[in-house]
């Protein structure tokens, strides 16, 4: 037998939906199995993990073809692919995973797939020969394929979902910003701006798993996708670095875990103002959240273009909050470290179109 190269990082399920998408050879194969109602067993490593568990069979490492795969898969055994699933290694292999590791699989095929991904660590593919089902394991993970129809119908419910956060959350972000300038800004405008971003944030994740699995077929989504999300991202990290309470400007790290935080609220927690507001360090009482708050400045120094964070940073360090930042001449600015006469210039023009 061919030596063996050592066993590669453990595969992810975002790295094995790419290797399934819709438009992939692997796919094909796939979807040519299900339609032959074989049934199949898939491996997809060759490693040292994977020898130790598979006994017998018969040795090929040729090039994957779907129609390979396809009549491969009418022998009883498992077939195992390459790490990258480019080759078949081999056919008709009886895979015999440890009993030790629990399973809630009852077909002998899906529990010997299940078990095989555990103790191996690497993603293994179970197509149901009754049901047409293509299920996968991977991360400890039992994953479903459903066909690019039923993906399609699921995402553009939740692309529909995701519209309307997004109006929602532009009327609230402009209100916010309003409030700002004129220093009226209370907990709860905060609160609702930071609920709808991670709204928008969660379902835009979820819409990333559907793009992922549509392959080929989800490039329209996926310009939908990027467009409704926008910098959603950095919306978050500007509100978090405006409003979490801190002495000055919070750190990184800080922000960090306050994004780990909001991400972990359930979606039935983060409706609640008060656990988004707790998470920020503000007042989380249903009356104090009519308190007036004023912001550092980051989300106001945003709009003026071009300004890089380091300089964010240096002038709201300086300055303190929006107020101050908001009534700064420009020889203020330009006494700032690293700011200087050009950007000062440039930063309070920016700021004086704002007001």
């Amino acid at each position: 037998m061919t030596a063996l190269p050592s066993s590669p990082a453990p595969a992810t399920l975002r790295e094995t939906l790419q290797h399934l998408a819709p438009g992939t050879e692997l796919r094909d194969g796939l979807d040519r199995i299900v339609r032959g109602r074989t049934g199949a067993l898939i491996v997809i490593g060759d490693g040292p993990e994977v020898i130790d568990l598979y006994d017998g069979g018969i040795e090929f490492d040729v090039p994957f073809a779907p129609t390979r795969l396809r009549e491969l898969c009418k022998m009883d055994g498992a077939v195992i692919l390459s790490d990258d699933a480019s080759r078949i290694r081999r056919a008709n292999v009886q895979v015999v995973p440890s009993p030790s590791f629990s399973t809630s699989e009852s077909g002998t095929r899906h529990r010997s797939a299940e078990r095989t991904a555990l103790q191996s660590g690497r993603p293994v593919i179970a197509v149901s020969q009754s049901m047409n089902v293509i299920t996968l394991y991977v991360e400890g993970q039992r994953y479903v394929l459903d066909s690019p129809a039923t993906i399609l119908t699921r995402a553009n419910q939740a692309l529909g979902t995701l519209e309307r956060y997004r109006s929602r959350l532009d009327h609230a972000n402009q209100r916010l910003f309003v409030s700002e300038v004129n220093n009226y800004a209370t907990v709860a405008d905060v609160v609702a701006v930071m609920q709808r971003e991670l709204l928008v944030k969660r379902v835009g994740i979820e819409l990333d798993q559907n793009v992922l699995e549509l392959g080929t077929d989800g490039r329209q989504l996926n310009l939908q996708l990027t467009e409704l999300r926008g910098d959603n991202d950095r919306q978050i990290d500007l509100l978090i670095r405006d409003y979490l309470v801190a002495e000055g400007p919070p750190s990184d790290e800080d922000v960090r875990e306050a994004t780990l935080a909001l991400d972990a609220l359930a979606d039935a927690d983060l409706l609640k103002p008060a656990n988004v507001a707790r998470i920020l360090g503000l007042p989380a009482t249903e009356e104090s959240l009519t308190q007036w708050i004023v912001p550092r400045g980051y989300r106001v120094l945003s709009r003026v273009p071009r300004v890089q964070m380091f300089l964010k940073h240096k002038i709201i360090t300086a300055l303190g909050d929006v107020k101050a930042l908001l009534a700064a001449t420009e020889e203020e600015l330009a006494e700032i470290d690293n700011v200087g006469s050009l950007w000062a210039r440039h930063v309070h023009e920016g700021l004086t179109r704002l007001n």
